[in-house]
């Protein structure tokens, strides 16, 4: 700190030294005068000055000091206040620079939060039509018309289902009921509603449950269970799904095995990542990022460590570790 005081007192010091290398040179070049007596008297003007300066370096170093330790975190109160005239300037621009962007952000605030609920509104309006399409598509009578309509109609209702929660995970930790769910009773209804799609691929469900019975919020699980079993579905073809469940060290592990496209190992560790896609496959433009990226979001309040293990062209496996009970009770607890 003193270093920086004297850098920007250095036009006062330069003048003060300009000053007394001019009395020394009039001393030296008038011989009426007493050269000694001229540098005693320069002697005492630097005592005086560097006096000067360490007073002035005490006045300001309490305020400035502050100003430079000051966490804008804490808040704008945490400022010391101002006793010049130039700190009370100071004090002031600040304070009303803070109370700027609070307003600002307040009214941001308000906005993302009204377009969210405008948003959730629609995808809610939405919602209705799409019932209604699914009925009529039922109706149609050419099955493989009715198989390509059916298949396209769950591409939009489970883009809108991403919306939906992706609006909510921020608020996630509100909504949370934790109860006993059957993950069996949980996947079959996500299989069913993929039907359309598994059976343009021809793809089928092999699973086995030794433990079916875990702790964590229906809801949120089943959206878990929907993106792992869509991109599950989306990347294979001519093959089957394996889902299977077991415990170890006292913890329920579910996993979904699939044998298509697979992942690339330099992929592998971004997959997570919100909007990533792929480093190889950029053709695939139907895809979004969001899924996976959602998932990993949503299973962080519910305590479920997920997992991925992929080689490229043979298949992926998603790995899904429950919390133990003592790790619910904590849960429950929030």
């Amino acid at each position: 700190m003193i270093k920086k005081f004297l850098v920007e007192r250095r036009s006062w010091i330069l003048f003060f030294c300009i000053v007394q290398g001019l009395i020394l040179l009039i001393g030296y070049l008038d011989s009426t005068l007493s050269f000694r007596s001229i540098l005693y008297i320069v002697f005492v003007f630097f005592v005086i000055f560097t006096l000067f300066l360490v007073i002035r370096y005490n006045r300001e170093f309490s305020f400035y000091q502050n100003l430079d330790d000051w966490d804008p975190i804490v808040g704008i109160d945490s400022l010391q206040e101002g006793k010049t005239p130039f700190e009370k300037m100071v004090e002031s621009t600040l304070k009303q620079q803070h109370h700027f962007y609070l307003s600002e952000i307040s009214r941001h605030a308000t906005s993302v939060e009204q377009e969210k609920d405008e948003l959730l509104s629609w995808i809610h309006e939405v919602k209705t039509p799409l019932t209604t399409m699914k009925l009529m598509i039922e109706r149609v009578e050419d099955n493989k018309l009715k198989e390509q309509l059916m298949s396209e109609w769950l591409r939009v209702h489970l883009l809108l289902d991403q919306q939906l929660h992706q609006r909510r995970i921020p608020f996630m930790e509100n909504d949370l009921f934790i109860e006993k769910v059957d993950l069996e009773k949980l996947l079959i209804p996500e299989i069913q509603s993929l039907k359309s799609w598994c059976f343009q691929k021809r793809i089928g469900f092999d699973m086995s449950f030794e433990v079916s019975e875990v702790y964590s919020d229906g809801k949120w699980l089943q959206f878990i269970l929907r993106q792992i079993l869509t991109n599950a579905v989306k990347y294979s073809e001519n093959a089957d799904i394996e889902i299977r469940s077991y415990q170890k060290n006292e913890t329920v592990i579910l996993e979904i095995q699939d044998y298509g496209r697979g992942i690339k190992e330099k992929d592998l560790s971004r997959i997570f990542e919100k909007g990533f896609t792929s480093t190889t496959d950029h053709r695939d433009h139907a895809a979004t990022g969001m899924g996976l990226y959602l998932t990993k979001n949503a299973t962080k309040p519910l305590k479920i460590h997920i997992d991925v293990q992929s080689t490229y062209g043979g298949g992926t496996i998603f790995t899904l570790t429950f919390p133990r009970k003592n790790d619910f009770l904590k849960l429950t607890s929030m």
